[in-house]
């Protein structure tokens, strides 16, 4: 079982939490990079919660 299965596993039920949390990290990092990264963290953000919301498994 790799880390992201643990992970997901652990988050199920929890979901809505877990978006909230991804999206606060991302505005941290915004403000401490001055917007600098805004566009990598964004896609940054939306990759992992797509990985949280996919139910298959890895390839």
């Amino acid at each position: 079982m790799s880390m992201l299965d643990k992970l997901k596993s652990m988050l199920k039920g929890h979901e809505d939490q877990a978006e909230r949390g991804i999206d606060k990290a991302g505005d941290t990092v915004d403000e401490r990079t001055q917007g600098k990264y805004g566009s990598q963290v964004d896609m940054g953000q939306e990759k992992l919660k797509d990985q949280l919301r996919d139910d298959r498994p890895p390839q």
